[in-house]
């Protein structure tokens, strides 16, 4: 299994680079914290100048000189339009559907695109307690398009998640327009192994590996029975110039590579 690109790319980079191009010039977008934040902030200095980001600490139209290293970093305040309440964040944009794209990861997600922040194991006797949901579940519920970025292993990518914090296309056999939710759900998996999208069913389909990974390995990392697109493409890889920019300019401090 490959670990690096042909341009020396590590799988973080691979990763935040193949999600920024998901992102659109004039997209507004709910920005988390990791490599989505890189993401978003990648896509902003090359493709995306007029990405409109917010942020769950209250930041909009935020425009960060340098990589936020939480959603409560001051310099998410320098030249946003406005910092307003969470309750503001949720109510009037999100919950009104004014949010474009989101992105969230997690613990576990299932080939639905649930995603697991809770607990590992039974929910009364848990394994592992996670951090719960924080706003990942209003995120999921209804943002018009939906971003997954998770590394692959069989222990995150499972047949079924052991709880649902955030739900994907379909929940108990149910379809998201079933249980009544608005938004559009995920339409890409983003992974360090390649590119999942999802069907008219809603399940996941693997559409895109990285240059040197096979759908073996890809199949060997998941825990269910993967379906693979009949015309399988290769990932876009950031080049030279871009690595430089990830690396030199908006992480040198590796906080998320």
């Amino acid at each position: 299994m490959a670990t690096e690109t042909q341009t020396g790319a590590s799988a973080s980079e691979r990763m935040a680079y193949r999600a920024s191009q998901e992102l659109h010039d004039g997209n507004v977008v709910f920005v988390g914290i990791g490599l989505p934040n890189l993401a978003c902030n990648l896509a902003r200095a090359t493709h995306a100048p007029g990405l409109f980001m917010i942020y769950e600490s209250g930041a909009v139209g935020a425009i960060p000189e340098r990589l936020p290293v939480s959603i409560g970093d001051p310099s998410l305040v320098t030249d946003s339009l406005a910092v307003v309440s969470q309750a503001d964040i949720f109510q009037c944009l999100l919950q009104r559907g004014h949010i474009e794209v989101g992105f969230l990861g997690g613990a576990q997600v299932d080939k639905w695109g649930n995603i697991n922040t809770t607990v590992i194991g039974d929910y009364a006797n848990p394994k592992v307690r996670l951090p719960g949901s924080g706003g990942a579940c209003e995120i999921a519920v209804h943002a018009r398009r939906l971003l997954i970025i998770m590394r692959m292993s069989k222990r995150t990518f499972v047949e079924r998640c052991d709880f649902v914090t955030s739900p994907g296309h379909r929940m108990n056999g149910k379809s998201r327009a079933e249980l009544g939710m608005p938004g559009g759900g995920p339409t890409c998996l983003i992974t360090d192994l390649g590119v999942m999208e999802f069907d008219a069913t809603g399940e996941a389909v693997l559409t895109e590996v990285y240059p040197g990974v096979t759908p073996e390995a890809v199949q060997a990392a998941c825990g269910w029975k993967l379906k693979v697109a009949q015309t399988l493409k290769t990932a876009s890889v950031p080049d030279d110039a871009t690595l430089r920019l990830l690396r030199e300019r908006l992480d040198p401090q590796r906080l998320y590579l």
